[in-house]
């Protein structure tokens, strides 16, 4: 799956920063790879990418 972006207003509205980060810099394939799994739904705001995989509908709310 793939990294969706969301802007930091909609990331506030939805109270994004809840979920699970890590920062931009980071290994996506590593994290899906160690951690979240690879059915995971990550999506981008800011600075950080947030696992929403309990919340799908952030998920779909995200443009690509």
């Amino acid at each position: 799956m793939r990294v969706k972006r969301m802007t930091i207003e909609e990331g506030k509205r939805v109270v994004i920063s809840r979920f699970p980060n890590f920062h931009k810099s980071g290994s996506v394939r590593g994290m899906r790879k160690l951690y979240y799994g690879d059915r995971c739904l990550l999506v981008r705001c800011g600075d950080y990418i947030y696992n929403v995989s309990p919340e799908p509908y952030i998920y779909n709310q995200a443009t690509i």
